[in-house]
């Protein structure tokens, strides 16, 4: 194969979890140029990937259809072997289908699957993690089952990350988009207060979160916390993630990039669970759940208040 075309362009916790699909596509076809397309914002988390050639952009802002049109008389003048959409929506599934790559692998739950030359299952619950679902898509061309995810932050990353790098720090990424899938402000202080006070604690996560980081620092005054939400990219997070002593992080972005890096790391799995697939894949990794609660898992994504009005499933958590 000379050309191949990669797409996810959902969360970028899906994108990380997308890239063993590059490492695998490369070491099996090491001569081939490989592109990965994903939505705009999500475009930094495979910078300085050797193994692509182009990082393409759907990018809707000035139209999502006139988007879509120009994508596909792109990538049919690439004249690609092989396009590979790990990404169960229809507008990936009009672009792969459309693209005039020879072979056209996907997901049967997309829509516009009929489009593809091969077509796979997509089964979550059943233990399978999403690395290994999306790896199976390629397994006929001889991809292993399952492969850590990887992202590469540059030395800049690096060197703009080593003001915080002193002794023995930790990492927490107290937020996520969902209620229901993040840990309650008054657990992650019990957390907190098991930690040393004189070792750095980094909290981590993008603008929106700095409030939450702000009442978590306020709450443990004793201990020496810095607020970095909002002040590091996506890979500086990941460098910094990487040589902590552990780092703390609910079912969310910040799990998968922790497995980028196999940096040390603790989960709380909250309204969701490990089964669906989505849980850490560093060496060291713990996870902390609430199990045989009747009313758990309430859903695959989170929601935005505990259905039941108890929360049980984070309360209950154990800290330890």
């Amino acid at each position: 194969m000379k050309r191949i075309l990669i797409i996810q362009t959902a969360f970028l916790g899906d994108v990380i979890l997308a890239t063993p699909i590059v490492s695998e596509l490369n070491r099996l076809f090491p001569k081939s140029k490989i592109d990965f397309l994903v939505k705009k914002g999500n475009e930094s988390l495979l910078a300085n990937n050797p193994k692509l050639e182009n990082i393409l952009v759907f990018d809707k802002t000035n139209g999502k259809w006139k988007s879509i049109i120009s994508l596909i008389k792109y990538f049919r003048k690439k004249k690609y072997d092989l396009v590979v959409n790990l990404h169960r929506y229809g507008s990936s599934g009009i672009i792969s289908g459309l693209s005039g790559g020879k072979q056209r692998f996907g997901f049967k739950k997309n829509p516009f699957s009929f489009l593809y030359t091969k077509s796979f299952d997509h089964n979550i619950g059943d233990g399978t993690h999403e690395v290994e679902r999306n790896l199976s898509v390629i397994k006929e061309l001889g991809a292993v089952a399952k492969v850590r995810p990887e992202l590469f932050p540059s030395m800049d990353d690096r060197m703009a990350i080593n003001n915080f790098k002193t002794g023995n720090y930790y990492c927490i990424a107290p937020a996520s988009v969902w209620f229901t899938k993040q840990l309650p402000l008054n657990k992650w202080s019990e957390l907190i207060q098991t930690l040393p006070e004189t070792e750095s604690i980094y909290l981590l996560g993008g603008e929106d979160d700095i409030q939450l980081c702000e009442k978590l620092k306020n709450e443990n005054p004793k201990h020496n916390i810095e607020i970095l939400a909002g002040k590091l990219s996506l890979l500086k997070s990941a460098a910094l993630m990487e040589t902590a002593t552990r780092n703390y992080v609910n079912d969310s972005g910040p799990l998968h990039l922790a497995s980028s890096v196999n940096a040390n790391v603790t989960a709380f799995f909250c309204s969701t669970v490990p089964n669906f697939g989505f849980g850490p894949l560093s060496e060291d990794s713990k996870i902390l759940e609430v199990k045989d609660l009747g009313c758990r898992p309430c859903g695959l994504h989170g929601h935005k208040e505990c259905p039941k009005g108890h929360f049980k499933c984070a309360e209950n958590i154990l800290i330890n």
